[in-house]
């Protein structure tokens, strides 16, 4: 079996897994206060542009969108997101079970639009009866979206506008940041994000590493006692090594772009396969997901010699599935589907 299922099918980028292996035997401060998660922090605020970037390092996805959400909202404030938004489909109610609503608003291709955002805030507030309503008060978006799309740097510069008017904060989840970055058809860098958004985090478990997350405070605005809060949360891993490490690894000698980069080549080339074979998509992706409409009889035989992810039945015959490619797919996956397709 070849396996297109996700982006985090295979363990870590081998350099990766031998930075582990090197500095297995040091003994080390837990908690994140070791030397390679300093050096991790001080690469990354390089890599943003930013010397004052506040960061800090978690296991996985949906633990970071719920701690960074619920530690910068206020009680009675809720997060806007797209409808297709990870944390109001995937994340199995992880925010509402902080307490926050996620207000869904329409999408396009899992974008959020600028003027849908606004349009939202002054019915909001234009409501005499909002005092007994949640408040709006942060948006969230991801980059690359649910949908392998992804922003323009204008689109981004006029959600944060909006935000930056009715003084909410723009979190960014970058779960795939890598892919995105690394497009063939992106305008936005990581410097981009990190002076557009006030929060964002560089996603690992989905880019080479076996697990973390870098969250990354733009404006000197890390919640006070943060570290507190995640331990509150359950959080706080005692081998914060884990994560410094693998971060200290993708950021030397760019690693994380070269990472980036075979995966939208791979993803490229699948496409082109596709095609050549007669199969239609589901919608346009830049980035390392690619959605595939097959007839459901090929479903079918497909499955019993490739594994890829169920997305949604488009109608009675035929179904939407996705292949992902990350930086351990091969030469040969693709020459062994090219074959059973």
């Amino acid at each position: 079996m070849i396996s297109f299922e996700s982006d985090y099918i295979a363990g870590a980028h081998p350099q990766v897994l031998k930075r582990l292996v090197e500095t297995n035997l040091e003994t080390l401060s837990g908690y994140g206060a070791d030397r390679y998660c300093e050096s991790a922090r001080e690469k990354i605020r390089l890599a943003c542009g930013l010397e004052d970037a506040q960061v800090e390092f978690l296991t996985g996805g949906t633990q970071t969108n719920e701690i960074v959400i619920s530690t910068m909202l206020k009680d009675y404030e809720g997060v806007i997101a797209a409808a297709t938004g990870h944390i109001n489909v995937h994340e199995a109610g992880a925010i509402e079970y902080t307490g926050h609503k996620v207000i869904a608003l329409p999408q396009e291709l899992g974008k959020m639009k600028a003027a849908d955002l606004k349009d939202y805030l002054e019915t909001f507030y234009a409501d005499e009866t909002h005092e007994h309503m949640v408040f709006p008060g942060m948006v969230y978006i991801s980059h690359p979206t649910e949908y392998g799309t992804l922003y323009t740097r204008q689109e981004l510069e006029d959600i944060a506008a909006v935000c930056h008017t009715y003084h909410m904060t723009l979190f960014m989840d970058g779960a795939r940041l890598g892919y995105g970055l690394m497009s063939r058809e992106t305008d936005v860098t990581l410097q981009d994000i990190a002076r557009i958004c006030d929060v964002f985090y560089i996603g690992g478990t989905k880019v080479g590493a076996l697990c973390g997350e870098a969250v990354v405070f733009t404006k000197g605005n890390r919640p006070e006692h943060f570290i507190n809060s995640v331990k509150k949360r359950g959080a706080l891993l005692a081998k914060g090594r884990l994560v410094g490490v693998q971060f200290d690894a993708l950021f030397t000698d760019d690693l994380y772009s070269h990472i980036g980069s075979h995966a939208i080549e791979m993803a490229e080339r699948l496409k082109e396969l596709f095609r050549r074979k007669g199969y239609e998509f589901f919608l346009e992706s830049p980035t390392n997901q690619q959605f595939v409409i097959l007839k459901n009889r090929d479903l079918k035989r497909l499955k019993e010699q490739v594994v890829f992810s169920f997305w949604e039945k488009k109608d009675e015959e035929h179904t939407v599935v996705r292949f992902a490619t990350s930086w351990s797919t091969t030469e040969e996956d693709l020459e062994a589907l090219e074959s059973i397709l």
